[in-house]
């Protein structure tokens, strides 16, 4: 839904308002002393003097076009305000009023009401339930609750899903100087939504991050569209995503549902969608504020001019947690420092130029400029504090904030300054600002830094996603669709393996028998040492209920197992058991490779160590599809035990892109499959080397 126009408004009418409101008061004392220059009409049912002004008794008398009708009224006169404003032509509404959806089902039925009226008539509606919006960029306020001076403009869009939080993210915004571009408070998003408004923002030019606070994503399809937008146009989007409590299995057959919560879905879907998930709302400011000041971070190697020796460790240990590294300086750096530094401070990254800055202060500055020309260096952060008293006499202050602000606009590479602590800036740190052009500060070394880390997984997110803009994507595997009445229940493994041969995957052969001399047969055929597995129709973990044997080297073996894994899936209740002969593997290293489906992301990859122990080491990375073998490569260097596919002491290494591939083709296949599927599992992948090769499969349909 376009919301340009909402935003935008050049009159705007507030209906219900009344001295007795703090939020008709607010309104009102908002729009009057943030610059909103068009008029604003009062309308009140009784008429008379309302705020010190003359108030019209409905929308229909006042004179002129309103553009925007800011509702207070009654929840049940809502409804009745917006059949009389369609009438006049005014087509776009912030309702603050509440006792809709959030109430239950009566209220949830005014809502609709509501709604179906709104899109009748092609109305625009933000609300109900909110608090409405600021529009600092172009001076518009028509918002429910104080906003304290002053009101920074700037490049940082806020989107929340609460209304008592607006106004907390709002006030920290203003007191580490982020200025905003514009905050909306959601409230029920009867039709304007989440995504209407980041859709705004990724085309509005005064925006450069957007920042979200999500109670849910309630359409996973649109928000992926509206995120990759953001990425492709270089606007970071910053969200603080509650609710990460974790599901149990969505499929009692399926490793791969143990594995999959609602919040591990979301962490794999941002993550893909370059969305930087935070944790905090401090962080969701501070980062935001970061990303729209200095972009994309080229790479994580990072070097730190700070004066604190106690702040170097500090910074290296979070440095290590947010997956930075700081590397040494190259000679010539470290040879260029032993001439600034004093003689008693020690020259290493982060570099601690001492508290002699008290006495010189220039050295800061001069160190910055010797490691900003370290060519083994991506990015600098310097660790700096805003002022917040003003001297007597201010003006050397602005001098040397002048010369660093120089040294960091003229830097070779991104510098970013990060404070000691979390603390307000002042009015005086304000100005200095805003004076001498010294760039954004973010607030403290535990935020700072986790901004950085932030900045440097976003540049690389947006790096791939322009790159993967540009290339064509490689058609997956596709298998022959199987007939729609046996979509249903648990495939036995023989007919999962022959869906996943027939999709081009390899598969370790294997032959169905349901007598034990069909057994010895095939495991001669095969040759020893062979495997066999209980088969069954809705037989899921054959090894739960004692139905596999492995390193059978006789015949006597294959009859005696074969005897005993039909035993156990009788005893299971199973019907027409017969059982898998497979000839034996050995070697290399087991993974997982599953799909499952996620109730609102749809079908999701895991991919990790597998064999018996997947669930107890729960060693797993996840993405939502579609993806190709370039994504399934970056799942796999995340896992904990990606040093067994490289080759642990001495072991042959794993073909990663071969890995890849046949993931990948695993995926597209569960794509093809349909909306029928519940879960695809292969476990164990086995791989040694170049080979790769499934050696058990489960397939669960919906039906």
């Amino acid at each position: 839904m376009p919301v340009g126009e909402l935003f935008n408004p050049r009159s705007i009418a507030l209906v219900g308002a009344t001295d007795k409101s703090g939020w008709s008061i607010s309104t009102l004392t908002n729009l009057r002393t943030h610059g909103f220059r068009g008029p604003v009409h009062l309308v009140n049912p009784r008429g008379g003097v309302v705020h010190g002004e003359q108030a019209h008794r409905s929308l229909s008398d006042i004179p002129g076009q309103v553009d925007l009708a800011y509702v207070m009224v009654p929840t049940t006169a809502v409804l009745p305000v917006l059949r009389e404003g369609a009438k006049l032509g005014i087509r776009h509404y912030v309702i603050l009023t509440a006792g809709f959806g959030e109430t239950g089902p009566g209220g949830a039925a005014l809502e609709a009401e509501i709604v179906g009226f709104a899109r009748e008539n092609d109305l625009t509606v933000l609300g109900p339930n909110g608090n409405g919006f600021v529009n600092a960029a172009a001076g518009i306020t028509p918002y429910g609750l104080p906003i304290p001076a002053p009101l920074l403009r700037g490049p940082v869009g806020v989107v929340l899903q609460s209304g008592a939080l607006a106004s907390s993210v709002l006030g920290f915004a203003q007191a580490r100087n982020v200025g905003i571009s514009l905050l909306t408070s959601m409230g029920n998003e009867s039709l304007v939504t989440v995504t209407d408004v980041i859709d705004y923002l990724v085309d509005d030019p005064a925006t450069k991050a957007i920042a979200l606070f999500l109670e849910s994503v309630r359409d996973p399809a649109v928000f992926s569209r509206a995120a990759r937008r953001a990425l492709l146009a270089g606007k970071p989007i910053v969200a603080l995503k509650i609710g990460r409590s974790r599901l149990a299995s969505r499929t009692a057959q399926a490793h791969t549902g143990a594995l999959v919560g609602d919040d591990n879905v979301i962490d794999a879907a941002f993550r893909q969608l370059g969305v930087v998930r935070v944790r905090s709302l401090e962080d969701l400011v501070i980062t935001a504020g970061l990303l729209a000041e200095v972009g994309p971070l080229p790479g994580p190697r990072i070097g730190v001019v700070t004066p604190s020796g106690g702040a170097s460790e500090i910074i290296a240990d979070r440095a290590e947690d947010e997956g930075l590294e700081l590397p040494a300086f190259a000679p010539e750096t470290v040879a260029r420092l032993r001439e600034i530094v004093p003689a008693f401070g020690t020259v290493q990254n982060p570099l601690d130029v001492t508290g002699y800055v008290l006495i010189d202060r220039t050295l800061l500055g001069r160190a910055l400029e010797a490691v900003t020309a370290d060519p083994g260096v991506d990015a600098v952060m310097l660790l700096s504090d805003l002022p917040r008293v003003a001297p007597p006499d201010p003006e050397p202050v602005y001098a040397t904030f002048s010369a660093s602000a120089k040294r960091v606009a003229d830097a070779p590479m991104p510098v970013v300054v990060v404070s000691n602590t979390l603390t307000d800036v002042t009015e005086f740190g304000r100005d200095v600002q805003r004076k001498t052009g010294f760039p954004y500060v973010a607030g403290g070394i535990e935020h700072g830094v986790h901004a950085i880390g932030a900045a440097v997984r976003w540049g690389q997110a947006y790096r791939a996603a322009v790159e993967a803009a540009g290339a064509r994507v490689p058609a997956g595997a596709v298998a022959s669709a199987p007939a729609a009445e046996t979509r249903t229940g648990v495939w036995a493994e023989h007919r999962a393996a022959a869906l996943l041969s027939s999709a081009g995957i390899p598969v370790v052969p294997g032959e169905l028998v349901y007598d034990e001399e069909s057994a010895v047969a095939a495991a001669v055929g095969f040759g020893y040492p062979v495997v066999l597995k209980a088969a069954a129709e809705g037989l899921g973990h054959k090894s739960d209920i004692g139905g596999v044997r492995l390193g059978l080297s006789g015949a006597r073996d294959v009859e005696r197992a074969y005897r005993e894994v039909v035993a156990a899936a009788a005893a299971a209740g199973l019907d027409r058991v017969g059982a898998l002969v497979q000839p034996q593997r050995g070697g290399g290293v087991e993974l997982l490779a599953g799909v499952v489906r996620d109730p609102s992301w749809g079908l999701t990859l895991a991919v990790g160590l597998g064999g018996i122990w997947v669930e107890a080491l729960r060693d797993t990375a996840l993405r939502v599809l579609p993806v190709d073998a370039a994504e399934v490569r970056r799942a796999l260097d995340e896992l904990r035990g990606t040093a067994l596919l490289r080759g642990a002491r001495g072991t042959e290494p794993a073909d990663l892109d071969a890995v890849a591939e046949v993931v990948a083709r695993v995926a597209a296949l569960a794509e093809s499959l349909g909306d029928d599927l519940e879960s695809l599992e292969i476990n164990p992948l086995l791989v040694r080397g170049s080979h790769v090769e499934a050696l058990d499969a489960l397939v669960t349909w919906r039906g």
